[in-house]
């Protein structure tokens, strides 16, 4: 009876945590409506959204509703989809690698996706077609990771690690290769600003390509989180609690590899969330991935719509998230490396 009375409690906090958290991301939800080169006032916004919902009798200007919902929509809602995305799958990692430093993209996720993407563009391709080439490059490298690991002796989780830092360094030399020979007028800086990452180019298409595998993948990490506080005490103590961590380890891997591949592919490479962003989770709920996990959701979604505000409003030029992701995640890094005793519980 004790024992159910302190479980309830804790459920009520961590609920009504994840309820405060989400205030902020509503009102910014709202707010970025209003950010951008053509001027929309808080009433048009709400004018436009409701006359989708019911009927109204006031008239809606044309250029409000396209801008609304053809342009600042599937950009917000990628900015969002994207924040969740990268920082669920670093704070899946950080558990299943038990390493506070780990980032969505060590096992070469992000340099294939790149690769991939910089081939379409060599080739030509139209942007639905470099979105799918990343997707398809970010899993191909990936899968390269994990088989190459298998064939290995010794302890799979480092030898995992290892192989990922090698087949990074492959593809980020591949990438390096076709900015090479790219043609340094008209391909070059598309490969160059696709790298540096930026929503200026989603679409409600791509959104949509882009959305499903995410939120697929999201949705099998949350429904596992509770696996996850196991399998970060040791595959040893895993196993005598009854988990096959086998395949627990290859279901974190591939929904971790679905987010982050398919959040490269619409954005370009975008660094330092999925390793900031679960450090701010942990520090605010603590290091329950039952909590953490869709704490840093939460949280991501807030981060990157924040970025992604601020990259299209601070100067006349849009700046890449990319650039005000990395002047952020770095002092955040080398704070880590001095606290990281105190971050990592």
């Amino acid at each position: 009876m004790f024992k159910t009375s302190i479980r309830n409690k804790l459920l009520a906090h961590q609920t009504s945590t994840l309820l405060l958290l989400t205030i902020p991301l509503i009102l910014l939800f709202f707010s970025s409506f209003l950010v951008g080169r053509y001027p929309i006032s808080p009433l048009e916004v709400l004018m436009v959204i409701a006359s989708k919902i019911v009927p109204l009798n006031t008239i809606v200007p044309l250029p409000s509703d396209a801008v609304i919902f053809q342009i600042r929509l599937p950009r917000i809602l990628a900015a969002m989809l994207v924040g969740s995305a990268l920082s669920i799958a670093g704070a899946a990692f950080q558990g299943l690698f038990k390493n506070p430093l780990v980032s969505p993209d060590k096992l070469g996720v992000s340099a294939g996706a790149g690769f991939g993407a910089a081939l379409a563009i060599l080739l030509s391709l139209s942007a639905v077609m470099i979105q799918v080439s990343a997707f398809i490059g970010g899993l191909i490298a990936v899968a390269l990771t994990y088989f190459i690991s298998r064939t290995f002796k010794g302890t799979s989780i480092l030898t995992l690690i290892l192989c990922g830092i090698a087949i990074e360094s492959f593809f980020g030399a591949m990438i390096s290769l076709a900015k090479y020979v790219a043609d340094p007028y008209q391909q070059l800086p598309s490969i160059v600003f696709w790298l540096l990452g930026s929503f200026a180019g989603v679409t409600p298409q791509k959104l949509v390509m882009m959305g499903i595998p995410v939120l697929f993948g999201i949705s099998i990490l949350l429904l596992i989180r509770w696996r996850i506080n196991v399998l970060s005490m040791g595959e040893e103590e895993a196993r005598t609690m009854g988990v096959d961590t086998k395949k627990l380890q290859a279901i974190i891997i591939f929904s971790c590899t679905i987010v982050t591949a398919s959040s490269v592919s619409i954005c370009g490479i975008i660094g330092w969330v999925g390793l900031v962003i679960p450090h701010v989770a942990r520090m605010i709920v603590g290091p329950d991935h039952k909590i953490l996990l869709p704490a840093s959701v939460i949280i991501g979604a807030f981060f990157m719509l924040l970025i992604d505000d601020v990259a299209r409003t601070i100067t006349t030029v849009e700046i890449p998230v990319g650039i005000l992701t990395a002047l952020i995640g770095v002092p955040f890094f080398l704070y880590l490396l001095r606290k990281s005793k105190e971050v990592w519980v």
